[in-house]
């Protein structure tokens, strides 16, 4: 055997073992995760929503946005003390099923450039968004969420997006 063979043989023995990437099975489940977050805002189906998140209280799920520039010096405009991302506790994800669920207007938030990554039992999940407000969109940028994998299926463990709306880009 050649010391090329032995150099090969012993790499792949003292290799440690790593978790298949991407599995279509587990990218196909995240996708419906995705796929039912955005039917339960347009069919206000808050039971279905919740369950889609680690766990039902506001304190456990980690939900944060960011303030783009443009949008973050109008603002400061008339508040001064804005900050690019101020934590907000009445901004949660229960905050905004009950904003959709009590009104009688549309919903919705679309998705486009999804990318997904998982190890089969976490995953992150990013895209662009745009929330629409009764087919009006009314702010948009980039969504990045952490999930992890449960005895009862993916789950949503943390949700931060940066906010753009008119006032970043008054054409929109």
């Amino acid at each position: 055997m050649s010391w090329l063979a032995v150099f090969v043989l012993t790499l792949s023995v003292c290799a440690p073992a790593s978790a298949a990437r991407n599995v279509a099975s587990d990218v196909r489940a995240i996708e419906q995760v995705v796929e039912s977050f955005r039917t339960s805002l347009i069919h206000k189906d808050k039971a279905a929503y919740m369950a889609l998140f680690f766990s039902d209280r506001p304190e456990d799920i980690g939900w944060q946005f960011v303030s783009e520039d443009a949008r973050l010096k109008e603002i400061r405009t008339s508040k001064p003390d804005a900050i690019k991302a101020r934590r907000i506790p009445s901004n949660n994800f229960v905050a905004l099923i009950d904003e959709v669920v009590g009104t009688a207007e549309p919903r919705e938030e679309t998705f486009s450039n999804v990318k997904i990554d998982t190890d089969g039992d976490v995953a992150s999940v990013s895209f662009d968004y745009a929330f629409l407000a009764n087919g009006a969109k009314t702010n948009w940028g980039a969504e990045m969420w952490q999930l992890v994998r449960t005895e009862q299926g993916w789950k949503i463990f943390s949700v931060v997006y940066s906010m753009r709306d008119k006032r970043s880009d008054p054409a929109g």
